[in-house]
């Protein structure tokens, strides 16, 4: 070998040797830093419908230095009633801090019960960071619709075996549910149509007659009110949004919270623990920032409840737990 090929081949080893120790003694960018570039949020959910509307006003402080820092950008991956969305996320986000995503409570947790073999998310491979809303499912009809009560439709279908159709979100997202505790409480044969585009899809076919009801989000339909008729709330007491608007219990059918749609943000696991912290200090202020979100929110008829870190995680054990047994008498 000639002396300056052997000279290359020596000055090549010994720079590939002093990148690697360049590799292994420079650590990498410390948490205190985070986060340096916008984070993103990845909304399970079609543009236009709650979960996005509303992730996109609680959010719009996050470059403020008192909250993030840093601008906060939505990704919408809607489909299969938010499968899609958040089976992509646990398998692609990477635990960095800068990929995030909105969760639906009882939507995930319910699903990851009901379908253990299709859907790869769980409390499990999931870190709760904050909450923003709690929002009910409501029953909703087309503005003509001749039904004026949730008792109307009961009756309908008992008198027309599988002639209602229901559509929702989705499967087993907090519609679906409602849907389910309906017809059992109800004693009814109804057909439930979940829409591929979501609530905001679910609540146009209400709309047009497409079906002839619907179990949708509060909020949802609170913005739509003019254009459908809002016949009763599954939850255990009224609406301040909606006040003239009775349970489904007030109606004589027995149906509680367990489709209360919970809202708010996580990360996956492995996210490092500072970031962590950081995120579970920052979130919930800028949920709760009084001057724009609270006010937005509300006058979108959006129910704001701000939770932290450690209510969060004791919420999703517990409707893990309780989701477990009610879906035990509803999945066929």
């Amino acid at each position: 070998m000639k002396p300056l090929q052997l000279l290359e081949r020596r000055f090549a080893a010994l720079a590939a040797a002093v990148m690697m120790m360049t590799m292994v003694a420079v650590p990498p960018a410390s948490a205190a830093d985070y986060p340096e570039r916008p984070v993103g949020v990845t909304v399970a959910y079609g543009a236009g419908g709650a979960t996005d509307f509303q992730a996109r006003i609680v959010t719009m402080m996050s470059a403020q230095e008192d909250y993030l820092g840093q601008p906060i950008y939505i990704i919408n991956k809607p489909g299969a009633g938010g499968q899609r969305g958040w089976n992509d996320f646990v398998t692609r986000a990477k635990p960095n801090g800068y990929e995030l995503a909105a969760y639906n409570v009882p939507h995930f947790i319910a699903q990851s019960i009901a379908f253990p073999d299709k859907v790869k998310y769980n409390i499990g491979n999931l870190e709760p960071i904050a909450n923003w809303g709690a929002d009910p499912a409501v029953l909703i009809v087309p503005k003509d619709s001749p039904f004026d009560s949730a008792r109307d439709v009961v009756e309908y279908a008992k008198g027309n075996p599988g002639r209602l159709t229901v559509n929702g979100a989705g499967k087993f997202v907090g519609h679906h549910i409602a849907f389910l505790q309906f017809v059992r409480a109800a004693g009814v044969e109804t057909t439930y149509v979940p829409h591929p585009k979501g609530g905001a899809g679910a609540l146009k076919d209400v709309m047009g007659g497409q079906v002839k009801a619907g179990f949708n989000n509060l909020s949802d339909a609170f913005r739509s009110r003019d254009n459908l008729k809002i016949l009763a709330v599954a939850d255990l007491q009224r609406h301040d949004f909606l006040p003239d608007v009775p349970t489904l219990k007030e109606q004589g059918i027995d149906v509680d919270d367990s489709s209360v749609n919970f809202r708010g943000i996580m990360a996956p696991a492995g996210t490092p623990p500072e970031v962590i912290a950081f995120l579970a200090e920052r979130v919930p202020e800028m949920f709760n920032n009084k001057r724009r979100v609270a006010k937005k929110m509300k006058d979108g008829g959006s129910p704001l409840r701000v939770m932290g870190r450690d209510e969060v995680a004791a919420m999703w054990k517990e409707r893990q737990a309780y989701l477990t047994e009610l879906l035990k008498d509803l999945v066929q």
